[in-house]
């Protein structure tokens, strides 16, 4: 009979997964963190829309432009948060910008994290450290609800804990609102609490460790139609003024909504009936 000490060892192997390779960085610009087990799946193909066609955003596509030059030249750089209404391109802008300065010869990769992902930031940021790379850590559609502690993760990125946030990487979050949580839920909060400033005060304040606040509004009607026709021009789509405006504003008005998702929609739909093919 064999030492019960080795049974255990064996069976603490078998349950351990063994440890991941390093990952192959140059397999591709873009990858998705994924969990049990852990690794980074390149995307060979992502997903993105062309910054020329990203309308009615210049503030923000200019200083996150910027930020992110700065960034895979070596140079400070903040994380940003972009905030605001739906469909307005928020996410799409940080894959635009990410492509725009990987085009300019920067060794820049942009890895996707999953909010639900957060509790294993710190495993990803191990990888991501001393990496021959410098890394965008993009979280889409960022927010918490009430007793959610995935926040606390957030802030290895953030403040990176005793070791720092790695030199190499930067964090960019998108989000339909400002302070990451639902302004009721902020005020409910700050109502039954013993002491209100500090009941809120550690989830509001995860925003403030952004050093960039992007904020995207709805877009009029002007713009609506801007980014259509610019759609438009860009896929090959022959179509007169006239009757863009008036298919558009019917389209904007069946969905209660202007926005550039909507926009998009609208030109998915229109390139259908047209017979023209355009990416997806």
């Amino acid at each position: 009979m064999s030492d019960p000490l080795e049974r255990i060892a064996a069976a603490l192997e078998r349950m351990t997964p063994p440890p991941q390779p390093a990952p192959d960085f140059d397999a591709a610009d873009a990858f998705v963190w994924q969990v049990e087990p852990d690794r980074l799946e390149p995307v060979t193909n992502p997903s993105r829309v062309d910054m020329s066609l990203l309308l009615g955003v210049d503030r923000a596509r200019d200083t996150l432009l910027e930020n992110t030059r700065q960034f895979a030249r070596g140079l400070p750089a903040n994380n940003a948060l972009l905030w605001g209404a739906r469909g307005m391109g928020k996410s799409s802008l940080v894959k635009a910008v990410h492509a725009k300065v990987a085009a300019e010869g920067a060794p820049l990769k942009i890895v996707e994290l999953q909010r639900e992902d957060l509790t294993s930031v710190t495993r990803l940021l191990a990888l991501l450290r001393g990496a021959d790379a410098r890394f965008i850590l993009f979280c889409d559609d960022l927010s918490f609800s009430h007793d959610d502690q995935h926040y606390k993760s957030l802030k290895a990125v953030l403040d990176g804990g005793i070791e720092g946030r790695p030199a190499n990487v930067v964090f960019y979050a998108t989000s339909n609102r400002r302070h990451l949580m639902p302004r009721d839920m902020i005020e409910n909060e700050r109502s039954s609490a013993i002491s209100p400033s500090e009941a809120t005060e550690e989830k509001v304040s995860l925003s403030d460790r952004f050093g960039l606040w992007l904020g995207f509004h709805p877009c009029g009607q002007d713009e609506y139609l801007a980014m259509i026709r610019g759609y438009c021009e860009a896929f090959g789509i022959a179509i007169d003024d006239a009757t863009l405006r008036a298919e558009a504003i019917e389209w904007q008005a069946t969905r209660g909504a202007r926005s550039g998702r909507v926009a998009w929609q609208y030109v998915t739909d229109l390139a259908g009936r047209r017979g023209v093919a355009i990416p997806g």
